[in-house]
């Protein structure tokens, strides 16, 4: 199977003009066979903790709200993992991750450890894997790769690909180009040690005070780095699992 990771214009992800965007990339994946495409954190609406509108990129699943908000990224050919903020019943917000598959939410993980300490985003607690083509996989929200769990939770489900949506769009004191080099650590790391492909999305550029340099990679279950996008630049990975 082909699957494909996306690292999108930060600042894009600050409005829907980003939907136009992801599907623009779902159009080339179909034209060139790949099934599968991750994308990065919260890149519908971008960080609740960083923005004083959260509310407006806030999506109910349950309802079937998020179903209609992503309704133009509908493909037969072509699935894919898309970062957002969820607002579930309780009016709690989790900063989550949704596989979007043939015109609806198959399903959504939640992130089991949000970066702020006092992140305005409740933690999830599971750890749940996906099977798309043949393809089993699991989904970690940037800061989860650290973790062994529930990598490893995922892994012992029968998940041999970790997707890894990814937003390091930090205020400029705080975003380094530094965080590359640890984010492709990680992925080596969490690759060789649970023998699995790590596919990460993350987004590039700068936007009102904030930058990312962008660390979206492909990792095979060796370590080997087999895709590494250009910092700062909006691009698309792709390789054959």
């Amino acid at each position: 199977m082909k699957v494909a990771a996306y690292q999108a214009p930060l600042q894009s992800t600050n409005s829907f003009d980003i939907l136009r965007l992801i599907r623009k990339q779902i159009d080339w994946c179909e034209v060139n066979d790949v099934e599968l495409l991750c994308c990065p954190e919260a890149v519908l609406g971008g960080l609740a903790d960083y923005s004083s509108e959260h509310m407006k990129f806030a999506f109910n699943v349950e309802s079937g709200q998020l179903n209609q908000v992503l309704e133009p990224l509908t493909s037969a050919r072509v699935s894919s993992i898309v970062g957002f903020t969820e607002d579930d019943a309780r009016g709690r917000l989790y900063n989550s991750a949704a596989v979007f598959h043939k015109g609806s939410v198959l399903g959504v993980y939640r992130k089991n450890h949000p970066f702020i300490n006092k992140s305005i985003y409740a933690a999830g607690d599971a750890a749940p894997i996906f099977t798309i083509g043949g393809l089993t996989f699991g989904i970690l929200i940037c800061l989860d790769s650290n973790y062994q769990q529930p990598a490893k939770a995922m892994v012992a489900k029968g998940a041999t690909t970790l997707f890894i949506p990814t937003n390091n769009g930090l205020p400029e004191e705080r975003g380094g180009s530094e965080l590359v080099l640890e984010a492709r650590e990680a992925d080596i790391t969490l690759a060789k040690e649970n023998n699995v492909y790590i596919v990460r999305a993350d987004v590039a550029g700068q936007y009102n005070g904030f930058v990312s340099y962008g660390s979206s990679g492909i990792v095979d279950p060796s370590g080997m780095v087999l895709q590494a996008a250009r910092e700062m630049t909006s691009e698309i990975l792709v390789t054959t699992l």
